[in-house]
């Protein structure tokens, strides 16, 4: 099991200054899971696999999608979890994680929310994909982490980690490099559109530019203006 340490000399610190890439590649079976007196049934138990894997259109070979309500489908087959978070996390929560501990297919290094955009395209490995939306925690990561407050400080602290549509099948594997083939300059960052979602009436043109972007995926869309709706209502 590949783990993280923060500390000085550990083997993973390479990724902290090197160009874009792959760290590692997750995937789970699925299992079913009693969640507070009810059976789950959830993929979110990812490990990290050992060489190249195939990313389809609707998700990794071996990966299970357990409700498509939440993750999965065309507009977020594939989910990705940026390396440099693990550090803020494994001071926050007091212990280390193995990677794909927050559900994550891809664990990339050097592309952040702050740096990535919706509708920016990457190639990963021999694949194409195409930046979707920021990820909307569930309760899942609460049964993952054991803490009935997860999901929301996972929320809070904008370290949500991005969704991507597979635009060209291919393989990817741990070492592969990513390499940005279509940067939009002007374009909405994740980070921007996470900060649209907390509080949408906060910029409502950027929120309306961002609604208005074909790139991001319906669900996302729908649960954004909503959300604006209810601002305006002051509900």
């Amino acid at each position: 099991m590949t783990l993280y340490s923060g500390s000085v000399g550990n083997r993973h610190d390479r990724y902290r200054l090197a160009a874009p890439s792959v760290v590692s590649v997750n995937v789970s079976a699925g299992r079913d899971v009693r969640y507070e007196g009810r059976l789950v049934r959830t993929g979110i138990f990812k490990e990290p696999v050992a060489g190249p894997v195939r990313v389809g259109l609707i998700n990794l070979d071996g990966d299970a999608q357990a409700d498509r309500r939440y993750h999965g489908g065309i507009h977020k087959a594939v989910y990705a979890y940026p390396f440099e978070h693990y550090a803020f996390w494994a001071e926050s929560l007091g212990r280390i994680m193995a990677f794909g501990h927050f559900g994550e297919n891809l664990t990339l290094a050097g592309l952040t929310e702050e740096s990535v955009c919706i509708g920016e395209r990457l190639r990963v490995g021999t694949a194409v994909l195409e930046v979707s939306q920021p990820r909307i925690p569930c309760f899942k990561l609460a049964l993952r982490t054991g803490r009935r407050d997860f999901p929301e400080l996972f929320l809070q602290s904008r370290r949500v980690g991005f969704y991507f549509r597979v635009l060209r099948e291919g393989i990817v594997e741990a070492g592969d490099a990513v390499e940005t083939i279509d940067f939009l300059r002007g374009g909405t960052t994740v980070a921007d559109a996470m900060a649209c979602y907390l509080q949408p009436a906060r910029d409502r043109e950027r929120t309306l530019r961002l609604l208005r972007d074909p790139a991001l995926a319906p669900e996302f869309k729908r649960a954004l203006e909503r959300r604006l709706a209810r601002s305006r209502s002051g509900t």
